[in-house]
């Protein structure tokens, strides 16, 4: 397989996307659950996440290497997950989803998007902070994070 540097492409998702997603989702969260016990399998329910919520893909050369999963209601969105393959990482996947799925939640009326992770991944919880995102509560081995769009 050659990997290129081409920008990824983002589109939505489609029940045929499926088993390259959960693969995708899988090898994105491999090296944290090496380090954290009691993740819960984050690539389940992929088909009923495609019909009830949105669902993006990133892909470059027509391979799946990142997605972010979208629920919205009202005023309110929830980013439930985002995931990029770590072999492609670096090269903006994660950020044009997380600009897509903030557009889109907007578009459908929502002022403020949440995000859960985990206390364990306190890099994710820099990131989004970087990203302007801000902590909004923990519960257990969650932290809570919003942003207004």
């Amino acid at each position: 397989m050659t990997i290129t540097n081409k920008d990824p492409a983002i589109r939505r998702a489609n029940l045929q996307d499926v088993n390259a997603l959960k693969q995708c989702i899988d090898r994105a969260y491999a090296p944290v659950k090496k380090r954290l016990s009691g993740l819960p399998d984050v690539s389940a329910g992929l088909e009923s996440e495609i019909i009830k919520n949105v669902v993006y893909v990133a892909e470059t050369d027509e391979i799946i290497i990142g997605c972010a999963v979208l629920a919205v209601d009202g005023e309110l969105a929830q980013l439930v997950n985002i995931a990029v393959d770590p072999k492609y990482g670096g090269r903006g996947a994660g950020r044009k989803l997380i600009e897509v799925i903030e557009t889109h939640a907007r578009d459908m009326g929502a002022i403020e998007i949440q995000l859960a992770t985990h206390v364990g991944m306190p890099e994710n919880v820099a990131l989004y902070a970087h990203l302007g995102w801000s902590e909004i509560g923990r519960s257990g081995n969650k932290v809570r994070m919003s942003k207004p769009i």
